[in-house]
């Protein structure tokens, strides 16, 4: 696995490579950058840095944010699902992209990494990395940039702002869950309907009862579970630490799992015991303005906001009749309606393109977004050599 010198970097000049090996630290030195992408912060990597698909680069992406570990102490997670996540960049290898992009979710206290759904928000700092490593050439004040995410098969598009050519991430935007403001990134989604699940309701049905819980299953972009917050007994309204730690929700947490466990394989998910999808998400009236309140599970922890494509497919349901979120949700008498999803830290807008198929009945046939990202650190990540046990040094 041979370093890269880069061409570009976040200051636009060329950068020395180092060694394959740091011979006084005996350890391997990958090239990354620390990114926030939307709500979520990761690792970015060009993928021909890292060892190919297998157990060599499961051990190198372990290794590096500090799993197996609660407190991922030893390397660069933060001890969070948000915080342990991983883009793997390359260049395009399909007609309508021009970049492609594995998302890796890195296990927090498990020697896992999962790969089997996207990121929307690390999404959001793809197009900025392609260009900063050189894999964009940026084209006037706006760079739009086509990311195939390959984790799907999806193609989406970002727009960045590059004026002068160069990436620019200071701007007036805010977003719920990031402090400040940043340049927007719009993101725009096509054809995500049955990304992982195959369809958009991939169990056949809009709204079943699974373990005496009304669920509706949907995947538009994200498998989820949506379920009533009433009918676990709760408001809805309930802090992510109660949620997640207090007694008095153990019983609807296990009951919460049951049910994910139960519509894995209905989803055409497999066993999902292991897996990080289907989210699952707790919905409720709207308590701010919004379309819907929010509480979703990422699977077994409560998301301090929510996932990009989680809020898609979370939004879809809403704009869709027979859902179990439906009769509940405020959503505007338009084509293009804006839908408030709200959550724990604040709300999350997405515009749905609506349209008609050919039986009358509504579709949902796009859906747009606005996310920020910032680039934090650009570096060598240090791999110890024992974690090339799993697999070939590089």
């Amino acid at each position: 696995m041979p370093r890269k010198a880069c061409a570009t970097s976040i200051h636009s000049t060329s950068c020395k490579a180092s060694e394959d090996r740091d011979v006084t630290h005996s350890q391997t030195r990958i090239r990354a950058a620390v990114m926030r992408g939307g709500t979520s912060k990761g690792l970015y990597f060009l993928a021909e840095d890292l060892p190919e698909q297998g157990a060599a680069r499961d051990a190198v992406l372990l290794a590096a944010m500090g799993s197996p570990d609660a407190r991922q102490i030893d390397g660069m997670g933060g001890a969070n699902p948000l915080t342990s996540k991983v883009a793997i960049v390359s260049r395009a290898t399909r007609p309508d992209a021009d970049v492609d992009y594995l998302f890796a979710q890195v296990v927090v206290d498990e020697a896992r990494v999962d790969y089997g759904q996207n990121c929307g928000n690390l999404l959001a700092g793809v197009g900025p990395f392609a260009i900063e490593r050189g894999l964009v050439t940026a084209s006037g004040d706006l760079t739009d940039v086509g990311i195939h995410m390959v984790n799907t098969g999806q193609v989406a598009v970002a727009t960045v702002q590059t004026p002068g050519g160069v990436v620019k991430y200071d701007g007036d935007v805010a977003i719920d869950g990031v402090p400040g403001t940043a340049a927007p990134i719009p993101l725009m989604f096509r054809d995500t309907a049955g990304a992982s699940c195959g369809a958009l309701f991939p169990t056949g049905q809009r709204q079943e009862v699974v373990n005496g819980v009304a669920v509706t299953c949907i995947d538009n972009g994200m498998p989820l579970v949506l379920m009533r917050a009433a009918d676990l007994g709760i408001t809805g309204a309930e802090s992510c630490e109660q949620l997640d730690t207090a007694p008095a929700f153990q019983a609807m947490r296990e009951r919460i799992e049951a049910i994910r466990r139960i519509v894995g394989p209905r989803m055409h998910l497999g066993d999902v015991r292991s897996r990080t999808v289907p989210k699952m998400c707790l919905v409720a009236p709207p308590r701010a303005g919004g379309a819907l309140a929010t509480r979703c599970f990422i699977p077994h922890r409560c998301h301090s906001s929510i996932g990009v494509l989680a809020a898609v497919s979370v939004a879809t349901a809403a704009a869709l009749p027979g859902t179990v979120c439906h009769d509940m949700a405020v959503v505007p008498d338009s084509d293009a309606p804006l839908l408030g999803i709200e959550h724990p830290t604040g709300e999350f807008t997405v515009r749905l393109a609506l349209g008609m198929g050919a039986d009358g009945a509504t579709l949902v046939t796009g859906a747009g977004l606005l996310r920020t990202a910032r680039w934090l650190f650009d570096g060598d990540v240090c791999i110890p050599n024992r974690a090339w046990a799993r697999g070939e040094k590089p």
